[in-house]
């Protein structure tokens, strides 16, 4: 991926009516914009200076705060100038319009964040906490995201590369000083080898996929037949009135979805149509989703009517899910009843009253497969992971060859594996990829 120096400018407050619009340019000269919006040759750095705001053609436009941070101290590692004036879109956009009109190019998605990235501020991982943080959904994944960003997840991994570049030495002198008669595998000190670094590459893999569950939460699809207050449920867990209730079957048509943030950890609960038979062609439609939503789900939860207690229907759907998709049983309508016998294996609730939905949540919590109540120590995503596994691979492989030339391509690919985590070593498709993601002027 080409690397840019030219001069970039966007928007990095969310655009719409507000107290302050902050306008972000980077570049490797940023002289022009001081004389001509500024109208000043410099600025004191890192200070928030008063300066009146001007357009090419020197007519005042605002006023406000200017800050300028010298390369290479700054977010970018370039130049950097924000511009901070009053939130009007009208006012912002005409800063804007007078960067341009010096020469400045409006950002792409993620690029200022791109730059630091190339310049060396940030790593990969950090690079993606950036975002991670931004769309953070509850107080366990900002931390975890706070602590990715300031290199808890960079440093473990870097911490396990270490531990393979050292080894491939030992490895590596052995094939380039074999006639010399040096036996350098026979000094290869115990924290070296392939099996004691992947005890500690097979932890750091734990570790992510558990914080996987707080960056992308847990899928949880409600079923059961129509009208047992599936819909109900979801209001009451979203504490909002998201899916219309009546006492018509069949009201669900559609998949309804919302996050409910339990004890740190986000659940997005999806609320499907009733299964049942029907000639309906809407509603065959909408069951059909159902289906495509279990065959997704993480956790399914299956729900009944106490009044008509567990039918044909609801046995047979509960011996057609997969036996690797866990299952919370929960017996709704119980305020209809004076008296509810259940086993222990069902939930007693009712979405009226709210009765038995803490014991819902816990139980929920409980097949999350996190800890709660501590945010993790880092986040993770998905690729992390593919790679973290790919290491593993080529370090198990390079102790079932014999050959030292083929344990010594084993252990660099494991090092390429770990090299893509942090950036060190990345194809450029998957660069544009992340950066895509980001918001502009981010």
């Amino acid at each position: 991926m080409a690397i840019k120096n030219d001069v970039i400018v966007a928007l990095s407050t969310a655009p719409g009516p507000s107290g302050v619009g902050v306008v972000r340019l980077s570049g490797s000269d940023l002289t022009p914009y001081f004389q001509a919006i500024l109208k000043k040759d410099a600025l004191k750095p890192r200070y928030a200076e008063l300066s009146w705001f001007h357009d090419p053609m020197g007519e005042p436009i605002d006023q406000g705060l200017a800050i300028w941070f010298p390369a290479p101290q700054s977010y970018t590692g370039e130049h950097v100038l924000e511009i901070q004036g009053h939130g009007s879109m009208v006012v912002l956009a005409s800063i804007l319009q007078s960067c341009q009109a010096l020469g400045a190019r409006l950002a792409e998605p993620g690029e200022f964040t791109q730059r630091a990235f190339f310049n060396g501020k940030l790593d990969l991982t950090q690079a993606e906490a950036v975002i991670d943080l931004i769309h953070a959904d509850s107080q366990a994944s900002a931390k975890g995201a706070l602590r990715s960003l300031s290199g808890a997840f960079s440093l473990k991994v870097k911490e396990i590369r270490q531990s393979l570049i050292e080894l491939r030495m030992f490895v590596e002198g052995s094939i380039d000083f074999s006639e010399e008669g040096y036996d350098f595998l026979a000094a290869i000190p115990n924290q070296l080898s392939p099996r004691f670094i992947a005890e500690g590459l097979n932890k750091l893999i734990q570790e992510a996929t558990d914080s996987l569950v707080f960056n992308q939460g847990r899928q949880v699809v409600l079923i059961g037949a129509p009208n047992v207050g599936k819909s109900s449920i979801l209001n009451v867990l979203s504490q909002e009135e998201l899916a219309i209730v009546t006492d018509v079957p069949g009201t669900t048509r559609d998949a309804i979805r919302n996050q409910v943030v339990i004890q740190g950890v986000p659940f997005h609960i999806i609320d499907t149509a009733g299964l049942r038979e029907t000639k309906d062609p809407i509603e065959q439609a909408g069951i059909a989703r159902t289906w495509q939503a279990i065959e997704k789900a993480d956790i399914a939860m299956l729900v009944i009517d106490v009044k008509q207690g567990i039918t044909e229907q609801d046995q047979q759907l509960i011996e057609q899910l997969s036996p690797t998709t866990p299952i919370i049983k929960v017996a709704n309508k119980i305020d209809l009843l004076e008296r509810v016998d259940f086993t222990e294996d069902w939930i007693t609730v009712s979405a009226k009253s709210g009765v038995g939905f803490d014991a819902l949540k816990n139980k929920l919590i409980g097949l999350s497969g996190v800890s709660v109540n501590t945010a993790p120590p880092f986040l993770a995503r998905e690729r992390h992971i593919k790679e973290l596994k790919q290491c593993l691979q080529h370090l198990k492989y390079s102790e079932t060859v014999t050959e030292i030339e083929f344990i010594a391509e084993e252990l660099r690919l494991a090092q390429l594996a770990l090299n893509a985590v942090t950036g060190e070593f990345t194809a450029d498709d998957l660069l544009g990829e992340v950066f895509s993601k980001f918001c502009i002027g981010k």
